[in-house]
């Protein structure tokens, strides 16, 4: 009788513990891929901000064709870029989970699910969204801008 209640017990920590694993496995929380199952396209491209592609300090753009869902690239001042893919991390496989940015405060909103990003570095500001935007690297030489994923 002893044994049984100790198999019975055993058998239930075996359960619980299989349960808290597959529990754990939430993709969002995933340390290799922070922003939720964004594809990891190549991102590697090239703007001059300064003439043809003109990004005035203190403004943005959109460019569509990079990235998973676009890429929009955020001037803070004449040598400093921001860039993020416009893919909302919130809940990233819906279609309309896409930021857009609202020229009224600055942010980036994601009409979808309503979550709206810092401007200056990503992070969430409000909204359901804890995970920030998946950012590019940037680097300017005074004429060129490159945004790139890897090198």
């Amino acid at each position: 009788m002893i044994m049984q209640k100790q198999s019975r017990i055993l058998s239930f920590i075996i359960i619980i513990g299989v349960i808290a694993m597959i529990w754990s496995c939430n993709k969002k929380d995933d340390p290799n891929n922070p922003n939720g199952y964004i594809p990891n396209v190549p991102v590697n491209f090239y703007i001059n901000p300064n003439t043809i592609d003109y990004i005035p300090a203190g403004s943005w753009r959109n460019y569509n064709n990079e990235g998973h869902r676009g890429v929009i690239i955020y001037r803070i001042d004449q040598f400093n870029f921001m860039a993020y893919e416009r893919t909302c991390p919130y809940d990233p496989d819906k279609p309309c989970a896409q930021v857009e940015v609202d020229p009224s405060s600055f942010t980036l909103i994601d009409s979808c699910c309503m979550s709206r990003y810092n401007i200056i570095d990503g992070m969430p500001v409000s909204g359901p969204s804890s995970i920030p935007l998946k950012q590019y690297f940037t680097e300017f030489d005074g004429n060129l801008l490159h945004i790139y994923n890897s090198k």
